[in-house]
């Protein structure tokens, strides 16, 4: 038995599809990144707050990443078969699903703000700064599930790049209002963490812009059309539910999971608080590498699966597992070696909260090393009525 595959072109497609979707994501953590840096001058509480509202985006982008798998798993197999058409309708049902769910958080954010922050905490300082963060940013998410969904889209034709360049200015965007609004620069008032909220909101909306226009006007791959959002399939719609489930029911566990754990950081101080804000932040770094494989590897399985070459499957889960268990181990490592220097990068926090952020950093260096090999795992595979095989 063969544990890795010797075929270059695996690799090499690997490689072109992963390392976008890498840098992408390196891009995101950059915002990230951004935003904790530059609240983190503002004091413990500021950076706390911001963590908690945080925690909305973070479940959303869960549900979210759920309909975009669906997407991505269901589209690249069409796309292995140059079924043109019912990608688009694929496309069509997951933007649908993608906007529902950004509609229902914006209005439980936007009515409930301050009741929503606290949920995970009782700290009256950090429930005030949360409150005034969320209230904001909430309008953003609309947006954002679009741009996602349309992202998804685009990956599932083997089109990568354009998701890191709608990053790329987005990272611009963000960094440079985020100076201008939570500072007060060039004459504009300071905000802090409302400053913070409205540059998110500003660049999730130059995202969603600059990805309407490139499946609008710059796509020769799908060429969609505005009216086809308004065109769906019963049976694909059955299929998009079917094997979409485990996927968003996947993602919605891991929510709560990570939900419950912010309740329960929520009941120490806002020291706790800022350290797990910090380690997030840390977290978003670690599985970089590991997203990009696993996005390739989905698209990858996709189309082959799409183009009936079923047999070829077993080699290629053999060879990822060891790659991505490869990748775990060396994320662990850089996340121990890099805990002191990152943590030293947030010049506004207290000794105490790097001493919590330095513990949970220490425990991610463990527990990524699990996290990557899993994320390589086989699933199951059934038939659509269309008759595309289907993998989950």
């Amino acid at each position: 038995m063969v544990l890795l595959i010797r075929d270059r072109n695996f690799y090499c497609n690997l490689l072109v599809l992963a390392i976008p979707v890498a840098l992408q994501n390196l891009i995101t953590f950059g915002v990230t990144l951004a935003d904790n840096l530059m609240t983190g001058t503002l004091g413990d509480a500021a950076i706390s707050g911001v963590y908690m509202g945080g925690q909305i985006q973070t479940l959303l982008q869960l549900f979210s990443g759920g309909v975009e798998g669906a997407i991505l798993i269901l589209a690249a197999q069409y796309w292995g078969k140059a079924d043109s058409k019912s990608i688009k309708r694929i496309i069509s049902i997951g933007v649908h699903f993608s906007l529902s769910v950004g509609v229902l958080f914006t209005v439980f954010c936007a009515l409930f703000p301050e009741g929503i922050i606290g949920i995970f905490t009782h700290e009256a300082a950090v429930i005030a700064e949360g409150g005034d963060y969320l209230r904001i940013v909430c309008f953003s998410y609309i947006f954002f599930c679009l741009t996602q969904a349309l992202v998804a889209a685009m990956r599932s034709v083997e089109v990568a790049n354009i998701g890191m360049a709608v990053s790329a200015v987005s990272l611009i965007t963000n960094v440079s209002l985020n100076y201008v609004l939570i500072f007060g620069k060039f004459g504009f008032p300071s905000l802090g963490v409302k400053g913070a909220a409205v540059a998110t909101l500003v660049s999730r909306i130059v995202e969603t812009s600059i990805i309407a226009i490139y499946v609008f006007r710059a796509d020769q791959r799908l060429r969609l059309k505005f009216s086809d959002f308004f065109k769906t399939d019963a049976l694909l719609r059955r299929d998009f539910i079917r094997y979409g489930i485990p996927i968003v029911g996947g993602q919605i566990i891991w929510g709560i999971n990570m939900m419950g754990n912010s309740m329960v950081l929520g009941r120490f101080d806002q020291y706790v608080i800022a350290g797990a804000s910090i380690a997030n932040t840390m977290n978003a770094l670690a599985y970089v590498t590991m997203n990009g494989m696993s996005a390739a590897v989905s698209i990858i399985t996709g189309k082959t699966v799409g183009a009936g070459k079923i047999g070829m499957l077993k080699e290629y889960a053999r060879t990822v597992q060891i790659l991505f268990l490869g990748v775990g181990i060396l994320t662990g490592t850089l996340v121990a070696l890099a805990k002191t220097p990152f943590i030293g990068m947030y010049a506004g926090i207290s000794q105490e909260t790097a001493d919590h952020a330095g513990q949970f950093c220490t425990v991610l260096s463990i527990t990524s090393v699990g996290t990557c090999y899993q994320a390589a795992c086989p699933g199951r595979f059934g038939q659509s009525r269309r008759g595309c095989w289907i993998c989950v």
